[in-house]
């Protein structure tokens, strides 16, 4: 858990994320698309990957990628960012935590 919550707060978005996920697929290009370029870390290609996906699922991930952390708070998984981008309150999100600057 500490390992998460130190990587969260390294960039003002942080996504955890598999790189054969087809929905992490479409977080990330979600945010390319909102002009945002966030840290990503591909679980199934870190040497500590299975760890972190387990402290994702007792955090309340589940599917435990994509886990979505903006200003260092964890937002949620797809349906999460998803719901937020349609009530137009992540753009909100991403300028107070410094990820957008207009």
């Amino acid at each position: 858990m500490d390992r998460i919550t130190k990587l969260a707060s390294q960039k003002a978005v942080v996504i955890f994320s598999k790189s054969s996920c087809g929905m992490s697929h479409a977080i990330k290009r979600l945010f390319y698309e909102q002009g945002v370029g966030p840290a990503i870390y591909e679980l199934d290609e870190e040497t500590r990957g299975k760890e972190i996906e387990w402290a994702l699922m007792r955090l309340g991930c589940n599917p435990s990628v994509p886990a979505v952390f903006i200003g260092g708070k964890f937002v949620g998984s797809a349906n999460s960012v998803m719901t937020l981008h349609l009530n137009g309150s992540l753009k909100r999100m991403l300028r107070d935590a410094g990820a957008l600057w207009l």
